[in-house]
């Protein structure tokens, strides 16, 4: 049971492995991007690929759904980056439903636990599997493998890490259920930690706080790039504003009293930005209705960026 790239690459390597995959459970088609074009998910393409029969049900407590699930048969669920499991299915096969969620829980809990790692300046994280209870991401843990995160890492980067990791710690988990020696263990944070949530990413946060230090903002734009991106909206005294999407920054610390926010620019090869410590340089970004490029490419295209001198 999975939706995205993540879960179809566990699905890939556990069909590799020859587990038995009865069926996959998905998301609905939909349409997508300027088009409309209607769409599958990634994991219903892979499950095609191999002649695996695909259920996309509406709600997932649907008679009808539960009862032609139910005729597979299975022994085991696995769910990989899907939605919230109702007992009717969770509790069906024999053997249980594990999730796989990449992050060291109980840490991380929630439906970006990749990018809030990264935005939260962590150098390690991992993948876990463990099975699933009435509670999102809080039952008993099966197996981690901790992953560490590489200070050139972003949210892009280490997601195909943890994919990777992901699927092998999945593979094993299946064959320590198949005989019948799996270790459970209850989900307890140590004593000196702090539970750091990792919610689902709307729009609005993904706006830059210049206000904040110029690490802090290097790892939020990290934790948010490619997807969904971190952006600003820089103005002229025009009233004229633009709105750049951010994937890569470099960081200079400073002690100059330029005003939190400001702009400036060459026009040739250099764009940054004061934050509360440091100069923040972009390197690497989009500007609304047009493709990514580096800094340099950007600049050749937009001369006139010297005239939007603040952050909106």
């Amino acid at each position: 049971m999975g939706t995205p790239d993540f879960a179809s690459g566990v699905l890939r390597y556990i069909i590799a492995k020859k587990h038995d995959v009865v069926a996959v459970v998905t998301v609905p088609d939909k349409p997508s991007g300027r088009g409309q074009k209607i769409t599958s998910s990634a994991v219903k393409n892979e499950a095609l690929k191999n002649n695996i029969p695909v259920l996309q049900p509406m709600k997932l407590k649907d008679p009808d759904f539960l009862e032609e699930l139910a005729t597979y048969k299975a022994n085991v669920f696995v769910v990989v980056a899907f939605r919230m499991l109702p007992k009717q299915v969770w509790n069906m096969p024999p053997m249980g439903t594990f999730n796989l969620h990449a992050s060291l829980l109980p840490q991380f809990r929630g439906a970006a636990p990749i990018n809030h790692a990264i935005i939260s300046g962590e150098t390690k994280t991992g993948v876990t599997t463990f099975f699933i209870n009435e509670e999102i991401d809080t039952g008993d843990i099966i197996d981690a493998v901790e992953v560490p995160i590489d200070s050139e890492d972003d949210a892009g980067t280490l997601h195909d890490k943890l994919m990777t990791v992901g699927a092998e710690l999945v593979h094993t988990t299946l064959l320590s259920i198949q005989k019948g020696n799996v270790p459970r263990k209850p989900q307890v944070l140590p004593e000196d930690a702090v539970l750091k949530p990792a919610p689902k990413i709307f729009k609005e946060f993904c706006r830059i706080d210049f206000s904040k230090n110029g690490v802090e903002l290097q790892n939020f734009v990290r934790g948010l790039s490619p997807y969904p991106a971190a952006f600003c909206e820089l103005g002229n005294n025009s009233q004229k504003s633009i709105y750049l999407k951010i994937f890569r920054v470099n960081i200079q610390k400073t002690e100059d009293k330029i005003a939190l926010g400001t702009v400036r620019s060459d026009s040739v090869k250099e764009l940054k930005i004061r934050c509360l410590d440091s100069w923040v340089y972009v390197e690497d970004l989009q500007m609304l209705g047009k493709k990514r490029m580096p800094i340099d490419a950007f600049l050749r295209g937009f001369r006139d960026i010297a005239d939007f001198g603040r952050v909106l």
